[in-house]
């Protein structure tokens, strides 16, 4: 088995790591967090001192990070530290999980490939959840090359591995994905709403449009109404799940990404607007479903 190197050891990055190392992988493992670190070195992972340590000696590298900035500085380096792409060796595969603007994925790549390396910008779907079981949806973005060479260690880590295109076409997928599921949470909550508010039992009506033309994934996996789904965000306090900024933060992204294409993206930007204003009022560490109390009396 290879060795990865995997930086990023929060909520995602943390548990596909875990998901590495019991699928037979040596992992090198790195975070800023100490406890991170810890929790990841008790399930066999084995500590790093820092980010070009755990690359050095890695035949892929994999990484899980916030934002572009932090993408760019970790790969790139700058005037006084080094980047991975100084410090591994010839033929190392680098991952980026990483939902960042494409813009940066771009960027990396091209200076990954001037030091003869393969870089792939492969942003995740299925949230927390998914990490641990090991069923995320990779979206790659790179050559016919690298994305064979990554078919391993993505298959350890999630069900669903997709090709969108070259370098950044993994990010552009992935920012148009959770755009519509933005737009398709609010949808859902103001249309559950609207039944409560005529007398409607939100169990009944959600199961008359799973099966009717309203139906969608918010319906069918994490309805957003308290009570009407177990095991989901909703029914917990909207705790756990997909963070309001994270969602925020995406949107952001998809309205950038918006402007640079001229695209039209109307219910896309009402989207950011309403959920901007739901972090705001103190939601930004609550599951993006907690939208749906914008829409009661409790909004």
């Amino acid at each position: 088995m290879s060795t990865v190197a995997f930086i990023g050891l929060g909520n995602m990055g943390g548990p596909m790591a875990v998901n590495l190392v019991k699928a037979g992988f040596t992992v090198k493992a790195f975070d800023l967090s100490k406890d991170a670190l810890h929790h990841v070195s008790e399930q066999g992972a084995i500590p790093a001192p820092s980010a070009c340590a755990a690359a050095a000696a890695a035949d892929i590298v994999v990484t899980m990070l916030p934002a572009g900035k932090h993408v760019r500085a970790l790969y790139l380096g700058d005037d006084t530290n080094k980047g991975i792409i100084d410090v591994v060796g010839q033929g190392t595969l680098l991952i980026d999980c990483s939902t960042i603007d494409a813009q940066s994925a771009r960027f990396v790549a091209e200076q990954a490939k001037a030091k003869g390396l393969e870089f792939i910008d492969a942003p995740v779907s299925g949230g927390t959840a998914g990490a641990s079981a090991g069923t995320l949806t990779f979206i790659c973005g790179g050559s016919d090359s690298a994305f064979d060479q990554a078919q391993g260690v993505l298959n350890a880590m999630g069900a669903n591995i997709f090709h969108a295109g070259a370098a950044g076409a993994g990010q552009v997928a992935k920012i148009c994905n959770n755009m519509l599921l933005s737009v398709l949470m609010v949808g859902t909550s103001e249309s559950l709403q609207m039944g409560i508010d005529h007398g409607l039992d939100p169990k009944v009506l959600s199961e008359i449009m799973k099966v009717s033309s309203g139906g969608n994934w918010a319906l069918d996996k994490y309805n957003p109404c308290p009570g009407v789904m177990q095991s989901v965000p909703s029914s917990n306090g909207y705790q756990g799940g997909f963070m309001v900024d994270l969602m925020v933060k995406d949107l952001g992204l998809s309205q950038e990404a918006a402007l640079l294409s001229n695209s039209s993206t109307p219910m896309g930007s009402l989207a950011r607007s309403l959920y901007v204003n739901h972090a705001r009022q103190g939601n930004g560490k609550r599951d993006f479903s907690s939208i749906f109390e914008q829409f009661n009396n409790k909004g």
